[in-house]
């Protein structure tokens, strides 16, 4: 990057292994190019993350968190991410309670559990439309005529962005890094899409695998675990209240008779430090 550049303090944090660089510009204003991200989010050359966080002020909650993925675009949701801001937030003003503005919602967090920093959101109401998730014409999101490869017969849900869910025998047993970046750049999802691997283990627990749009195979996706559970809910695998099992650890969902969807799950600080943007 430029070596003439601005010095900027960051905060390294994850959710079960998804990991972020956040920055707080409620101070001092930040605006990171598609460029930037991508060179924040380089684990070579650049600090490394799945997505880089900007905390800035809000008028409508305690913040506004905007979302860049490693590959510099800029999505509206991310489940994990905003238990980690929420976790930054409370911690500054010594209350249990957050708000957090982003593209999608006003999202409610709550801290649940303080030794082991765990943190719930309320991740707003699921949507099922068409258009909403959006796909490219009028299908059935519960059954989506739709394969690729070994996978077939998927779930489309919106959870503030947009996540394809195929059921599976064995999710392990899926080529999610040759499948993944195929699905999601398919024609039929015209803004792209997140793709989660599940494998339903009981009525209450899933195992899942997920792909991220603009990002790759990552650790954890809160927002892909809200979609899963509600997917599966929805097809009558599961209960309302699921443990889903992500290769970095688990996240429990549940899906409320209000059409609200609470995540829960822990959060850390992995270190804090600058770079020259």
């Amino acid at each position: 990057m430029n070596a003439l550049g601005t010095v900027r303090n960051f905060v390294k944090m994850h959710g079960l292994g998804n990991d972020f660089v956040v920055f707080d510009a409620r101070m001092a204003p930040l605006a990171l190019t598609p460029e930037q991200a991508r060179f924040v989010a380089d684990r070579h050359r650049g600090i490394g993350c799945d997505q880089i966080i900007t905390i800035l002020p809000s008028e409508k909650a305690d913040a506004f968190m905007r979302i860049q993925n490693a590959d510099g675009s800029e999505v509206s949701a991310c489940g994990n991410a905003t238990r980690c801001v929420a976790s930054l937030l409370m911690g500054e003003s010594g209350r249990d309670r957050a708000t957090i503005e982003t593209r999608a919602d006003l999202l409610r967090c709550e801290l649940e559990a303080v030794q082991e920093e765990l943190v719930s959101v309320d991740m707003g109401e699921p949507r099922f439309g068409w258009r909403e998730i959006p796909l490219a014409r009028e299908a059935d999101t519960l059954s989506l005529v739709f394969a690729k490869g070994p996978l077939e017969d998927p779930a489309c849900v919106n959870v503030g962005n947009p996540h394809v869910v195929f059921f599976v025998d064995n999710a392990t047993k899926i080529d999610l890094a040759t499948w993944g970046p195929r699905i999601e750049t398919d024609p039929m999802f015209p803004e792209r899409i997140n793709v989660g691997i599940a494998q339903v283990i009981s009525t209450d627990e899933i195992r899942l695998r997920v792909w991220e749009r603009g990002v790759g195979i990552t650790q954890a996706c809160g927002t892909a675990a809200c979609a899963a559970a509600v997917a599966a809910m929805r097809r009558g695998l599961t209960d309302r209240e699921i443990m889903v099992q992500l290769d970095g650890g688990p996240l429990e969902i549940t899906w409320t008779a209000e059409n609200r969807i609470i995540m829960r799950g822990p959060v850390a600080t992995s270190f804090s430090g600058q770079v020259m943007l």
